[in-house]
């Protein structure tokens, strides 16, 4: 068959060969052009005919001609394709990098053990020069120069933390993003440290290129920037266009001697970790364990093929909101030491200038930042543990784009039900349940008593508290917690300290527009919407614990939950409330059944009489007068106490139904469960069950009140 041809099966409609199959030729179309759409049919007998002479039997050489869409089906198997390629590369990439260091406490020991002057060497490099800086903070204080300095001190921080190495330099990315501790000055300088690096020697990086990948650069990439774009603590980043494709792509290249460097840092941490775990009373979290877990995290972040599977993960999980974006990894130029991801155009998120200059908000972008750290922290528990501004853009469209996956961690299932509890404990100041809360967030083990710290939670929180939940800072409650911390014997988990890094960066970045923007104000949506929608036990309980208090219905609180889960986009009004009513017809549910008959009770109560109070209220005074005997409470012979109470259950509840009927796919069946309790109560089995019996009271009390109470005193008086 030609070369220049392209051929499509289609079925010859001869009567002599009804079965013939003739090949086809059409022109092959130009590169970049889309292929014809051809017909692929297939021949297959014809199903027996009913009625007819043949009386019901097929009939012999006539076929059926099924038509399927080429087009369809051709996208569908280069799809499989594509699929299995990938996967195909993946592996190769894997192959690539089988010999990748995997960080080891003792392996750490073990080579630079039998090397005290190297070791004394690096102690003294940086004893000198963190020594030397405070020295001259010290001395600037004491000359009251401290505020004239500022900047030059700042710039010289950032020149120690270059020269110290890539251990130091992640140390001022984390700075960077912390407006309530460092001056803007400090800020400005040490945001130099995300991405302005100083650069390795080209050669260096392209000849790691073509060993890594085994081909020459000429063969890869039809086009590379001469000099990198951007510089990170492990590696630089180079713009580039791939031959094959033609598409543009970030090539990173790690930098020569990084493991050598940052595993004599971690070696000096761990020692030093020891002494704090020794000497130093006031921490009580195992320092070596959180520097081990930090060591963990970086040496990973030397395996770029890692890195793309973390990407990948990444990007399945979260990419599928419309305004998150995770680069593509081509695999078949990834390797330990070079990773080329998929090119994204955008700006960092701590350049405002410039983001509004794109007709772009910043908070609007960090929200969307905290939208998906809190699904990633609460919901898959998979989240991204470096979310500096280096790695986080802000792209034309107004996407979030996530950059560098060399830092993950993962949130454990229990930790992650047992946070969203622990905002509800907070609300209701349930502080015994807070408390308790810790051995679920693995914070305490199970044999410690919890009752010493619930007092010192109290003293804090009620403190804090005076402010609604919504207006407390991040750093607030984290810094409140830290005493409690150090207090007891709390052994805080490598997760939680990478949590707490993730929050306050994204807090951090918010500061930079608005100084009194609030993590918690912005994610309670969040917590609201999982509240009402999520159907796990512990968060169904939560919400129970949340809306019952002593046997009645908080309806303030399910208004509040409904205004802010509509802020949410991803809320549906639909879900709302559906774990708990099922649970409603649930075996278990029985407690929750008589919880909820009883406050229909108090519902019905409220919205009759509350009816009855604005009727009579509608009626001229001197009709009023006469109708009530000169009572100024009217015909119910209610207090203002209970007239009140009356009329703001009403409003509250009609102000409920107002907000689930505006949304968009509000369903009045959402309340189906009710009425089948209902129906229960009513049943022959459950007639003499408490539920009913109280109902049933209750009901008939309602009416006495209802039909004589007011209209009897009608009577009397006319």
């Amino acid at each position: 068959m030609a070369a220049a041809t392209a051929t499509a099966l289609s079925l010859s409609s001869s009567s002599s060969s009804p079965n013939f199959l003739q090949l086809r030729r059409f022109p092959r179309p130009e590169k970049g052009s889309r292929l014809p759409r051809a017909a692929l049919v297939e021949a297959k007998p014809l199903p027996a005919l009913r009625g007819g002479a043949s009386g019901g039997s097929s009939v012999n050489g006539e076929y059926a001609v099924q038509v399927v869409d080429a087009a369809a089906a051709e996208l569908s198997i280069r799809s499989r394709m594509d699929r299995a390629g990938d996967i195909q590369a993946e592996a190769r990439a894997m192959t690539r990098a089988v010999n990748t260091s995997v960080y080891s406490p003792e392996l750490v020991a073990a080579r630079y053990g039998s090397r005290p002057i190297k070791v004394l060497q690096r102690t003294v490099e940086i004893l000198t020069a963190v020594g030397s800086f405070a020295f001259k903070l010290f001395l600037d204080k004491r000359l009251g120069l401290l505020d004239q300095r500022k900047r030059m001190r700042a710039a010289e921080l950032r020149r120690i933390f270059t020269r110290l190495g890539p251990t130091f330099v992640k140390i001022g990315q984390g700075l960077s993003t912390r407006p309530d501790i460092c001056p803007p000055e400090f800020l400005e300088e040490l945001s130099e440290l995300q991405d302005a690096l100083p650069t390795f020697p080209d050669a260096e990086a392209f000849a790691c290129i073509e060993r890594e990948l085994g081909l020459p650069i000429d063969s890869i990439y039809s086009a590379l920037s001469p000099s990198p774009i951007a510089a990170a603590s492990l590696g630089q980043v180079y713009k580039a266009q791939l031959r094959l494709s033609g598409e543009l792509v970030a090539v990173k290249v790690q930098r020569p001697g990084i493991e050598e460097a940052i595993g004599l840092d971690f070696y000096l941490l761990r020692g030093l970790g020891f002494l704090i775990n020794k000497y130093v009373n006031f921490i009580s979290s195992d320092v070596v364990a959180l520097i081990d877990e930090f060591a963990r995290r970086v040496y990973q972040e030397l395996n770029y093929v890692q890195e793309g599977k973390n990407a990948r993960r990444f990007k399945k999980l979260y990419a599928d909101k419309a305004d998150v974006l995770v680069p593509d990894i081509f695999w078949d130029y990834t390797s330990a030491k070079v990773l080329t991801m998929e090119w994204v155009d955008g700006v960092k998120l701590n350049q405002q200038e410039a983001i509004e200059k794109q007709g772009l908000k910043l908070l609007e972008l960090v929200n969307i930042g905290i939208q998906c750290s809190l699904r990633q922290l609460l919901e898959y528990g998979y989240f991204h543990a470096d979310p500096h501004p280096g790695n986080l853009l802000a792209t034309p469209e107004g996407k979030l784009a996530f950059l560098d996956f060399g830092m993950m961690s993962e949130t454990p299932e229990q930790a992650r039900f047992a946070i969203i509890g622990h905002v509800v404990h907070l609300v209701n100041r349930d502080y015994e349940a807070m408390a308790r809360d810790y051995y679920d967030l693995d914070f305490l083990s199970p044999d410690v008593d919890v009752s010493p710290i619930v007092p010192a939670l109290r003293n804090f929180f009620d403190d804090v508290l005076n402010a609604t939940v919504s207006e407390l800072n991040f750093k607030t409650i984290v810094d409140g917690l830290g005493t409690v911390l150090y207090d007891y014997p709390f052994n805080v988990p490598a997760y939680y300290a990478l949590i707490l890094r993730s929050l306050t960066v994204l807090e951090g970045l918010a500061l930079y527009a608005d100084p009194n923007f609030k993590v918690l104000a912005a994610s309670y949506p969040y917590f609201a919407k999982r509240l009402l929608t999520d159907p796990n036990p512990y968060l169904r309980d939560a919400l129970i614990e949340l809306l019952f208090k002593d046997g009645r219905f908080r309806w303030n609180r399910l208004e509040n939950l409904l205004v802010q889960g509509r802020k949410d986009k991803d809320f549906t009004a639909k879900d709302a409330l559906q774990p708990v009513l099922k649970l409603l017809l649930d075996p278990e549910g029985e407690e929750l059944r008589v919880l909820v008959v009883k406050e229909s009770v108090y519902v019905t109560e409220a919205v009759v009489f509350g009816s009855m109070i604005d009727a009579f209220n509608s009626i001229p005074q001197p009709m009023r007068s006469l109708i009530s005997n000169g009572n100024e409470s009217g015909p119910l012979n209610l207090n203002n106490g209970e007239r009140e109470r009356i009329l703001e259950l009403r409003d509250r509840v009609f102000r409920i139904w107002s907000l689930l009927r505006s949304s968009d796919n509000f369903d009045p069946t959402l309340f189906e469960p009710i009425l089948q309790v209902f129906a229960i109560l009513y049943g022959s089995s459950i007639l003499s069950s408490n539920a009913f019996k109280y109902f049933y009271q209750c009901i008939f009390s309602t009416c006495l009140n209802l039909c004589f109470l007011g209209y009897f005193e009608i009577v009397l008086t006319i």
